[in-house]
């Protein structure tokens, strides 16, 4: 099972958050058939918003990560609740992958130019939409740039994925966003500087048999740690035939009526975990019949 573990420094100014998300991202790869430039882009995105999730306070508030580039891949988006269970869906799961000249995955390419929009919903009110345009599209650098942007947070981010060259399967996913708080003086900065500079990248971390607290102490180092909370997370959709029900029975008669004539029935896919769902001409009728 993938676990989230915070970390806070004693004197309150630099939090780090840490992932491993190999399951996570594994199940999404198998979920929707990514490609290798698929899986490292969305599984990125869902290391990413898994921790962002985590952050938010309100056990009923949701953050909802979007890229909309002119890639081959798409639009590819993850939600996350605030306990950093994720789901996530891509446009062109089967984009082309290319490589740069070191043999690393060419994700930016896949992803391309457009705009990445954050949306945190706190469960009550009106929710925070922030919208920058992607600076890098490998993924990581885009979310420091969000939280420097519509936050003003100090925000370093690390996100990867491991792919077999032969199989095209994951084997490894993770991710570390390390913040400063407004206690950091110019000494922790160069601290912290200093430590990300020489951190591994987080999959060979995870290779070395690291894991989560390792990966946050690493971040850390020369500070004395505590850890805030550490916890269980996985994908998670939560669709079902009821909610796809209630979605359709909120629809106008007329809609409803149009199903009926026009196909006899309705079907529905979802997005997140490819489930297919089927409503009978009689199960609609009996929709219709409830709003008269």
């Amino acid at each position: 099972m993938d676990k989230i573990i915070r970390c806070i420094t004693s004197d309150g100014a630099v939090m780090v958050s840490a992932i491993d998300s190999t399951d996570i991202v594994y199940k999404a790869s198998v979920i929707h058939g990514t490609s290798p430039a698929a899986s490292a882009a969305l599984g990125r995105l869902l290391s990413a918003a898994s921790m962002m999730g985590a952050q938010l306070k309100s056990s009923k508030a949701s953050i909802n990560v979007r890229f909309e580039g002119d890639g081959e891949l798409g639009a590819f988006m993850a939600v996350a609740d605030s306990y950093g269970n994720v789901k996530g869906f891509v446009t062109n799961p089967g984009c082309p992958t290319t490589h740069y000249n070191s043999g690393k995955l060419n994700v930016a390419a896949a992803v391309g130019s457009g705009i990445v929009s954050v949306m945190k919903d706190f469960g009550e009110g009106e929710p925070y939409i922030g919208k920058i345009p992607i600076v890098s599209g490998e993924i990581a650098e885009d979310i420091t740039n969000y939280y420097a942007t519509s936050e003003q947070i100090p925000t370093v981010c690390a996100l990867g994925v491991l792919i077999d060259k032969e199989s095209s399967q994951v084997l490894l996913s993770g991710g570390l966003l390390i913040q400063l708080l407004p206690g950091a003086d110019d000494s922790t900065i160069d601290r912290i500087e200093a430590n990300a500079a020489k951190l591994e990248s987080v999959t060979t971390m995870l290779a070395k048999g690291m894991n989560a607290l390792d990966m946050c102490k690493a971040a850390l180092d020369g500070f004395e740690v505590e850890v805030l909370d550490e916890f269980e997370v996985k994908y998670v959709c939560g669709c079902s035939k009821e909610k796809i029900n209630a979605l359709i029975a909120a629809m106008p008669a007329e809609e409803i009526q149009s199903m009926i004539d026009e196909n006899h029935g309705a079907e529905a896919d979802c997005r997140f975990c490819n489930k297919h769902y089927s409503f009978t001409e009689d199960e609609l009728k009996a929709m219709l019949a409830k709003k008269s």
